[in-house]
C-alpha cells in the first residue's frame, strides 16, 4: 500500500501549492504527473507481483474513500483560484489547468471506477459523485451494466474496434455510453417498477449542473471554463484508456447469439510500476474484468494469459492520439494474439 499512498497523495499538496504560487511551480507539477511518472515507469523495474486476492486489504478502501473526497475538495480549490484571484494568474494557469485535469483522469477517474465496483452504497454513491463532478455521470451507469456485460464486442459502444481510430471512436464511445446506459437504467426501473423520477440520469445531468452553477459562484464564468476545461481533460484521460485497453481485442459469438466468456486475453495491460501506483492497479485490467468486484490492490497480472502493452498506459494513451504510429505499433501485437482466440 505504501507506493499506492505516496503515488496518488503526494500530488494532491504539489497541486495546491501550484496553485497558490503560479510561474514555475505549476509547471513543475505538470511535468512531474507527466514526463517525470513516464521516466520512472520507465526506469524502475517493471511490477510483476500477485498480492494474495482474498485479502481484505482495508486500507485500501480507506484511500479509495479519502481520494473521493480530496478530488471534491481539490476541484473548488481550482475553480476558486485558478478562476478567481488569489491564485495563479494569466498564462500561469495554463500549466495548472492541464495538471488538475491530469490528475482528475489518472487518479480521480481510477479512483471513482474502483469505488462504483464496491458493494457499500456510501462508496457507490461517492464515485458517482466524483465522476458527476467531472460531467461524465453517465459512466457509472454503462460502465458497469453495459461495458462489463458486452466488452469486447461490437455491443459495447466503449470498445474499439481493429484499426478503428482513438477520433472516431472518443465520439462513439462518449454518445454511445450514454445512450446505452440510459437505456440500461430505464429498463432497470421498468422491471423494478419503480418510477422515472428514480432514473439516475436525472442526478447526473442536474448533479452537472449544479456543479457547474457552484463553479460560476465561486468564480463567475472564469471559474465555469476551469472547470469545462479539467472535466474535458479528464474526459479525454477516461475515453483514452477505455481505447488503448481494449483496442481490437474481441470475443467470439456464437450462432444463437450467446457471447464467449470474458478471459485474460480480451484486454490490454500494463506492468509498468509508478502509473499502475497512480492509477490504483487500473493498467492491470484483464483480472479486473475477471473479477469485477475485486479491490485494486489485488487485481492479478500474468503476461503468459493476458496481452501486454509495450509502454506504460499513460504514455500508449498519447500514442493513441497519432493513429499512423499507433496502428503501426499496436496492430501487429494484436495479431499475435487474435491467433490465440
Amino acid at each position: 500500500m505504501i507506493g499506492f499512498l505516496i503515488a496518488t497523495l503526494l500530488p494532491i499538496p504539489l497541486l495546491i501549492i501550484g496553485t497558490a504560487m503560479g510561474g514555475e511551480i505549476g509547471w513543475a507539477v505538470l511535468v512531474y504527473l507527466t514526463l517525470f511518472t513516464a521516466l520512472l515507469d520507465h526506469a524502475l523495474p517493471r511490477s510483476w507481483r500477485n498480492q494474495d486476492a482474498a485479502q481484505e486489504f482495508k486500507t485500501g478502501h480507506g484511500l479509495s474513500i479519502a481520494l473521493g473526497v480530496a478530488h471534491l475538495f481539490l476541484l473548488v480549490i481550482a475553480v476558486r483560484y485558478l478562476g478567481g484571484p488569489g491564485g495563479a494568474e494569466g498564462w500561469d494557469i495554463l500549466p495548472l489547468v492541464l495538471a488538475y485535469g491530469v490528475y482528475f483522469g489518472q487518479v480521480s477517474h481510477p479512483n471513482a471506477h474502483e469505488l462504483i465496483h464496491r458493494s457499500g452504497r456510501e462508496a457507490v454513491q461517492l464515485g458517482k459523485i466524483v465522476y458527476t463532478s467531472l460531467l461524465f455521470g453517465h459512466h457509472a451507469s454503462s460502465h458497469p451494466k453495459i461495458h462489463h456485460i458486452y466488452v469486447a464486442t461490437p455491443y459495447d459502444p466503449n470498445s474499439a474496434m481493429p484499426g478503428e481510430s482513438f477520433y472516431r471512436f472518443f465520439f462513439r464511445a462518449w454518445i454511445g455510453s450514454f445512450r446505452e446506459g440510459w437505456r440500461i437504467e430505464r429498463h432497470d426501473l421498468k422491471r423494478a417498477g419503480r418510477p422515472w423520477t428514480a432514473h439516475p440520469y436525472i442526478g447526473y445531468v442536474f448533479g452537472g449542473i449544479g456543479f457547474v452553477g457552484l463553479a460560476w459562484l465561486l468564480a463567475d464564468w472564469p471559474g465555469v471554463l476551469v472547470l469545462l476545461a479539467m472535466a474535458g481533460m479528464a474526459q479525454l484521460q477516461i475515453l483514452l484508456s477505455d481505447y488503448v485497453q481494449h483496442y481490437g481485442l474481441e470475443r467470439g459469438e456464437a450462432p444463437d447469439g450467446k457471447l464467449d466468456p470474458v478471459r485474460p486475453i480480451h484486454s490490454w495491460n500494463s506492468p509498468h510500476r509508478m502509473s499502475s501506483a497512480m492509477m490504483l492497479n487500473a493498467s492491470r485490467h484483464s483480472d479486473h474484468h475477471m473479477h469485477p468486484g475485486r479491490i485494486y490492490p489485488g487485481l492479478q497480472i500474468d503476461p503468459k494469459e493476458m496481452p501486454m502493452l509495450p509502454r506504460s498506459l499513460p504514455v500508449m494513451a498519447v500514442v493513441a492520439l497519432f493513429p499512423p504510429l499507433w496502428r503501426k505499433i499496436m496492430n501487429p501485437r494484436l495479431l499475435t494474439w487474435q491467433s490465440r482466440f
